[in-house]
């Protein structure tokens, strides 16, 4: 039972994991016919449209309750939905097919950025295996970013504000993510509804906005028919299954063995822009493999924390009765 439980959450990690890695080159070709913004709105919105038709049937009207936690599901479903779908593809489109690579790469950094986030929060400063790992990954992701060129410095304006917009909405999920610790007593899949729904309502907001002061300009249909196979691949693998399969998959196998799956993005990535004629050069290979080096050293470092922990408890737990025993003895 515990084997198949294990065999299904890793199944459900892995297509999670190689869906999103594929979302960034087929959200690239998208983006040349159509905006980030009306593309991450019409996304979500058809995406919302059937989580909402799911979870009313799998969990009912109730199941659509707040129960007082309407402030935190909007500020997580923002975050989520709002923050990191609007602006990782804006900064995806502004670098070009740089953006691509940069995208996946800050995908796989987010175990990273969640230590950040955590020393910032809670002012805990990392372990020093954390540390080491951190700083290896920032290294590699700067191998991918400038792709070995200095002259990527040169251009700090052009660039930087780019990577920015793709970092603060990376950080935005993984605010998301942590959020989904604050409501264990729900199904993922009501978690995954509710946040996506709100999220997307604030969306609607921004781009509407923007729309009406003339900031955004409305693709036409011709636009929208023009990368309906990419919105509908965006709407049914990146957006609902991987949604839905993640979150399942991280509750069977734990966060801490689901998040190596992470690695399978930039991979998946790259297989696909070579597929697209890419030419992946050794900068950004070697990058590549260094941030995910550094995810598998912390995982492993993790891992030994862990067990050495779980010795102690059983050593306290098979200690607890004598030494209750020798207090007995003592009172007397």
């Amino acid at each position: 039972m515990f084997k198949n439980k294990l065999i299904l959450g890793s199944i459900l990690c892995l297509i999670a994991s190689m869906s999103w890695g594929a979302m960034f080159p087929v959200a690239h070709v998208a983006l040349q016919h159509i905006n980030p913004f009306y593309f991450s709105l019409i996304r979500y919105s058809i995406v919302s449209l059937i989580l909402v038709v799911i979870l009313w049937a799998k969990e009912g009207k109730s199941a659509f309750r707040l129960e007082r936690r309407g402030k935190a599901l909007l500020f997580y479903g923002t975050m989520a939905f709002t923050v990191y779908n609007l602006l990782v593809f804006i900064g995806q489109h502004l670098m070009g097919e740089a953006g691509t690579v940069a995208a996946s790469i800050m995908e796989v950094l987010m175990p990273i950025i969640s230590i950040l986030v955590l020393w910032i929060t809670t002012r805990n400063k990392p372990k020093k295996y954390m540390l080491t790992s951190i700083v290896i990954a920032l290294i590699g992701a700067l191998l991918v970013i400038t792709n070995g060129k200095l002259s990527f410095f040169t251009m700090a304006g052009q660039n930087l504000f780019p990577l920015l917009l793709i970092f603060i909405g990376v950080v935005g999920w993984v605010l998301y993510s942590m959020g989904g610790e604050t409501f264990k007593d729900w199904s993922p899949l009501r978690y995954s509804t509710l946040t996506c729904l709100l999220g997307t309502a604030v969306s609607l907001i921004v781009v509407g906005s923007g729309t009406a002061f003339q900031l955004i300009s409305v693709p036409t249909w011709h636009d929208v028919l023009t990368v309906k196979y990419e919105l509908s691949f965006m709407i049914l693998l990146p957006g609902l299954v991987a949604l839905l399969s993640w979150n399942a998959g991280i509750k069977m196998i734990s966060p801490l063995n689901g998040i190596l799956f992470i690695n399978f993005v930039p991979i998946t990535t790259f297989i696909v822009m070579a597929f697209q004629g890419y030419q992946i050069s050794m900068y950004e290979l070697c990058g590549t493999l260094l941030v995910i080096f550094a995810l598998l050293r912390s995982n492993a470092y993790e891992r030994k924390a862990a067990t050495i922990d779980n010795t102690i408890t059983k050593k306290r737990m098979s200690l607890q009765p004598k030494i209750d025993t020798l207090k007995e003895e003592g009172a007397h």
